[in-house]
């Protein structure tokens, strides 16, 4: 084969002699692969079997060379160039002595890849990178052998190993570690003098080599520790174990600070303690990182009191106490009243100002034991332990109103708060925080119902009420959700001709349980949870309805009166109110919206302008309840109010009690003199209606002509021109 690849080669040379240009390039490349072949071909088989082996490892990461037996190098693959840095061009031919560090010697195993005689072997040894750099190595050592079994070269798996260090390289690069140590290193001898130190005990503490070495650890001593605890880190000093733990101590300015310490000692060959080596850290920054979380956890980040999580587990370590003793104690729950209306005029920071305010009053007027708390909004907790008896917790409770019966001066204001405060007591109503908190609340919301700042004890009762409201408020969505709700009538009647001219629509819930609910019962729950906003929806959608039903019916009938309360009474009022008119296709003059007096407080300005809409889009309004509410006579000649209603409460007394007759006859000639027109309710009597007839009163509204009926009855009434006697 290799003197045919000869032939071949000369007969390509002598060809070639007559070329020129590209083509003689061509038959040059020609030329050069067979002459490559010719070599190949006369190489000697071991040759050949050796590049088989380097031609396998040739691409792998793993770095692999292979010797002839004579230590060349016959294959360098990529892992071998990443590991030693020399490419295949630089490595191979090469004798492997150019990898050997230094300090080999040829005892070393290191020399074992000239000495492996048989089989294969293991063995770690240090070579030298191109870089100059000596690593340890693993060499996994295997012989080649030929197809008659005879060795002819010698395969070589490199495996990288973590640096091995001469105990000097060790002593420079512990004596580096310590030097460079975040940590401060203190050694003592065995008389307990410092030998060393870091430069890291000189930042944390403030003394130097020069000011440390040859004194004692007492150099550090705060006096903050007892002689039970200096006891206990001498022993570790004196080699019986280890002290691992939080030690302060005193820096060179006279400033304490904590730090965290770990305490070992060194032994000689013998067992003797040569020297103690303690290492520390300043936690200060930690210490405080950890008691600013601890505050956030715990504390109201307003007032600086406990929140309610720390009231929590005050309260329960407090209750544990009780159990053990069999002592009374007392839970408060105080909700400070006109914080919202505060914020609402005055700003955010001028109501924050006078919780805080509230919260120092409070506590001034405690006991020392007692908890204080801010656990949500305008809401105090106060924990009374150890009350000797019941009534003593009324007494606490009379003192927190007390602190704030005088007006408080925030920001250039005296603005005047009350409270409500509601008790719970252990070891009566319950010895569970969560279950003495719920019954305070109980108690509270009983409270406040009066209006008035004050306070009340816990009942079952009470807490038997509140869960019913809970239970009525759910069935009230589901009534709202479900169609329950249906409207009455009741007629208004004119004193001078007993004809009906008008009615008033009023909210009737029809229970499928419980049958008819009075609107007393769930109309205050309704303005209470804002549900009132929808029920008065539906209330304004249904009236607007019947009104059209009753003109498609060709019935003529009289304007309805539709209350709103003051959750509704908003900017958006007019265009829902149109809305729905427009959807009905009511005419405004059909409908009356009648609003009462408490809405009047709100601010005049803004209720006036809303007020005006209403009335240029051609609704009458009514001031329902007149004379039960807050606002103004001055005022009332501002509001575009057509009609006065008289309230039953003062109607009730006509015409033999003197003081309702008084206020009868001030609201009627009142409203002359306005041009409003009046009407009263809740008359039953002949006397009653008499007494208003005689007064100039223009409608009635009661019992005397008709309860609220149905639509339909309604209807009848008018079919029918039912009308009531009020001739003298």
């Amino acid at each position: 084969m290799a003197e045919s690849a000869l032939d071949r080669s000369l007969d390509l040379v002598r060809t070639a002699r007559a070329m020129e240009g590209s083509a003689l390039t061509q038959m040059l490349v020609r030329l050069e692969a067979e002459l490559l072949l010719a070599k190949e071909a006369q190489q000697p088989p071991a040759r050949r079997l050796l590049r088989h082996h380097a031609d396998t490892y040739e691409a792998s990461d793993e770095p692999v060379i292979v010797l002839d037996l004579s230590g060349y190098l016959t294959s360098w693959n990529r892992g071998a160039e990443a590991v030693f840095g020399y490419t295949s061009e630089e490595a191979i031919g090469q004798h492997v002595l150019f990898l050997y560090a230094d300090d080999s010697d040829e005892t070393d195993p290191g020399i074992a890849e000239l000495f492996l005689e048989h089989g294969s072997c293991l063995v770690e040894v240090k070579r030298r990178r191109k870089s100059g750099d000596v690593i340890w190595v693993r060499l996994a050592l295997s012989l080649i052998h030929d197809d008659d079994g005879e060795a002819i070269g010698m395969l070589v798996h490199l495996s990288p190993l973590a640096q091995h260090l001469t105990d000097e390289d060790k002593i420079r690069l512990y004596a580096r570690i310590i030097e460079d140590s975040d940590q401060g290193v203190l050694i003592t001898d065995a008389s307990e003098r410092i030998v060393s130190i870091n430069s890291s005990f000189t930042r944390i503490t403030g003394y130097s080599a020069a000011e440390s070495i040859g004194q004692t650890p007492d150099l550090l001593r705060s006096g903050v520790h007892d002689a039970e605890f200096r006891a206990k880190v001498r022993t570790a000093m004196q080699g019986n174990g280890p002290f691992r733990g939080e030690i302060i101590g005193k820096r060179k300015n006279g400033e304490l600070f904590p730090q965290s310490v770990t305490i070992s000692v060194v032994r000689n060959a013998g067992g003797r303690i040569t020297h103690t080596f303690s290492l520390f850290s300043d936690i200060s920054v930690h210490k405080d990182a950890e008691a600013r979380m601890q505050r956030m956890a715990n504390y109201d980040n307003l007032t600086g009191l406990p929140n309610r999580t720390l009231f929590n587990h005050l309260v329960g370590q407090v209750l544990n106490e009780a159990r053990r003793g069999n002592e009374y104690g007392a839970l408060m729950v105080v909700e400070v009243n006109r914080i919202g209306a505060i914020s609402d005029t005055l700003g955010h920071d001028v109501a924050s100002e006078v919780l805080c305010m509230v919260g120092r009053q409070f506590r001034s007027v405690l006991r020392e034991p007692d908890i204080l708390a801010r656990i949500d909004g305008s809401k105090f907790a106060i924990a009374l332990p150890s009350i000797g008896q019941r009534e003593h917790a009324g007494i606490v409770a009379q003192k927190l109103l007390a602190t704030l019966s005088a007006p408080l001066a925030v920001a250039g204001h005296g603005l005047q708060v009350s409270a409500n405060i509601g008790i719970a007591l252990y070891l009566d109503d319950s010895m569970d925080t969560a279950s003495l908190l719920r019954f305070a609340e109980v108690a509270l919301a009983k409270a406040g119902e009066s209006g008035a700042g004050g306070f009340l004890f816990y009942r079952d009762e009470m807490d038997q009420r509140a869960r019913e409201r809970l239970r009525l408020e759910t069935e009230l969505r589901e009534a709202l959700a479900g169609n329950q709700f249906e409207l009455h009538y009741q007629p208004k009647v004119s004193l001078r001709s007993g004809r009906i001219v008008g009615a008033e629509a009023l909210i009737r819930w029809r229970h499928p349980e419980r049958g008819m609910v009075s609107p007393g019962v769930f109309i205050p729950l309704a303005e209470e949870t804002g549900l009132i906003f929808d029920i008065g929806n539906w209330v304004m959608n249904e009236a607007c309805r019947q009104i059209r039903a009753w003109d498609d019916a060709g019935l003529s009938m009289p304007p309805i009166a539709i209350n709103v309360s003051a959750r509704q009474f908003d900017r958006t009022l007019p265009a829902r109110v149109n809305a729905v008119l427009e959807q009905h296709r009511v005419e405004p003059a059909q409908i009356m919206l009648e609003i009462t007096e408490s809405l009047l407080v709100r601010g005049t300005d803004a209720v006036i302008a809303i007020m005006n809409e209403l009335v240029a889009m051609g609704l009458a309004l009514a001031l329902d309840d007149f004379g039960t509410g807050y606002s103004s006579l001055a005022y009332l000649k501002k509001f575009p109010i057509s009609t006065l209603k008289i309230d039953r409460s003062f109607v009730i007394g006509l015409p033999y009690e003197e003081n309702d007759c008084a206020i009868a006859r001030a609201i009627v000639t009142m409203a002359q003199q306005l041009r409003q027109e009046i009407v009263a309710e809740g008359v039953e009597t002949p006397e009653q209606m008499a007494f208003l007839r005689d007064l100039g009163c223009d409608q009635l509204q009661g019992y005397l002509f008709s309860q609220a009926v149905s639509a339909d009855d309604f209807a009848h009434m008018q079919r029918e021109a039912k009308r009531l006697m009020v001739s003298r």
